[in-house]
């Protein structure tokens, strides 16, 4: 009796669906995440249990380093883009800046205020700010480093309660923000839980949904409080101090 053949079958698998699959999945999530900004300090957040994520959008990120060196991040919204709230903080920032120095005003080329909308975060002087927006990327990064020789890096702040008459730089920055966010049109929840959709980043501002303090885990309470003082003294009595999901053991 002779052997019976078997059939081969082909062992051939066409993966054309499963490569269109992983391509759409790929454009899915490069359309949805959320890219981390670029920080001038790598800073360890100290961990608590709270779950709560800040705000993609409208939001003002003070970083603080263990050596009191000052940074600012400003975020717009859908009515009006990042790139545009950055210029507008400027324009008011700098315009309050020279009516404190009227011997001396910053001046600043249409070229170095368009610079300043690309920055995701800043920290420097008012001096130095023309110096730094002439530099390349590269340079700036190097230039509010401050761990480079010769760096720029810091906002200057202090204790200074009487800002109206003589604010500090940094209680200018966020002074200049608090007029430009009355313009930023956003949805508010109100107390009972509807929503106005006339509302601005100015009553988010005051629901203390804007302003997030991002320190070091090893920065020390004493260089916090300052910050928050300045805040507290501005009537920015609501922020939100950001740190790291505590790992359950």
């Amino acid at each position: 009796m002779g052997r019976v053949k078997i059939k081969r079958k082909s062992t051939l698998i066409d993966m054309t669906a499963m490569s269109d699959v992983t391509v759409l999945l790929l454009t899915f999530f490069m359309l949805t995440s959320t890219f981390l900004q670029k920080e001038p300090v790598t800073v360890k957040t100290p961990s608590s249990v709270s779950q709560l994520a800040v705000p993609a959008s409208n939001l003002v990120t003070v970083l603080v380093d263990p050596e009191e060196h000052v940074f600012i991040s400003f975020t717009g919204a859908e009515s009006m883009p990042s790139d545009t709230v950055r210029m507008k903080v400027l324009e008011q920032a700098v315009a309050t800046y020279n009516k404190l120095h009227k011997d001396k005003p910053l001046q600043l080329t249409q070229a170095q205020v368009q610079a300043f909308s690309s920055l995701s975060m800043f920290g420097c002087s008012f001096a130095n700010l023309p110096a730094i927006l002439s530099m390349t990327p590269q340079e700036q990064d190097l230039a509010m480093k401050p761990d480079q020789p010769g760096n720029m890096a810091g906002i200057p702040i202090d204790s200074r309660k009487e800002f109206q008459s003589n604010p500090n730089e940094f209680q200018i920055w966020m002074q200049a923000y608090q007029t430009v966010a009355q313009d930023i049109k956003c949805d508010v929840e109100k107390p009972d839980g509807t929503i106005d959709k006339e509302g601005t980043a100015f009553d988010l501002l005051r629901q203390g949904k804007v302003i997030a303090v991002k320190a070091d885990e090893t920065t020390p309470y004493s260089v916090v409080h300052v910050v928050m003082d300045n805040l507290q003294t501005m009537k920015m009595n609501r922020f939100t101090l950001m740190t790291s999901l505590k790992e359950n053991k």
